[in-house]
């Protein structure tokens, strides 16, 4: 079983990550972000997109938070533009950092039940392997966006959590 403060190594890891890739995507400009790239969502921002898109429907189930409109295909065209997107990411990582903070080790030993878009099923699993798997989500879209920053020449952080400032 994960604990809290796992959690809380992870959040602080995401936000890392995020800004990392960002400000790489940024210095790309706006073309190289959108060329098709050959990735499963096809392009830096689309891939962006998709994770944040993610986060927020995580969320939604975890807290209170709002979930975003549309299904995994639409979730490549959250955000069109650039600024809203990193905008919405920076809150959204915020909110992160938050729900975090409230989890305790009651809850990671509690199921969770939702209604899932992509089956059409209710679901029911343990918090503490749904947390995992909210994180793990990331990382592993953020790796395909880091490789296509670094096709692209661009020079994002080292992914280590070792390396991460102030572990």
């Amino acid at each position: 079983m994960i604990s809290t403060d796992y959690l809380q190594l992870l959040a602080r890891y995401n936000r890392w990550q995020n800004e990392s890739l960002y400000g790489a995507a940024e210095a790309l400009g706006e073309d190289a972000r959108r060329e098709n790239r050959g990735a499963f969502f096809r392009s830096i921002q689309e891939t962006l997109c998709h994770i944040l898109w993610a986060d927020k429907i995580w969320l939604s189930r975890f807290t209170e938070y709002p979930a975003p409109a549309g299904g995994i295909p639409s979730s490549t065209a959250l955000h069109v533009d650039w600024a809203p997107l990193c905008r919405d990411r920076r809150d959204t990582d915020d909110a992160i950092l938050d729900w975090v903070a409230g989890v305790t080790d009651d809850m990671l030993r509690q199921d969770l039940s939702w209604r899932s878009a992509s089956t059409g099923q209710e679901m029911s699993k343990p918090r503490w392997a749904l947390y995992t798997h909210f994180f793990n989500h990331q990382t592993h879209h953020r790796g395909q966006v880091h490789a296509m920053l670094t096709a692209a020449g661009a020079r994002p952080d080292d992914t280590d959590i070792p390396f991460m400032p102030g572990f």
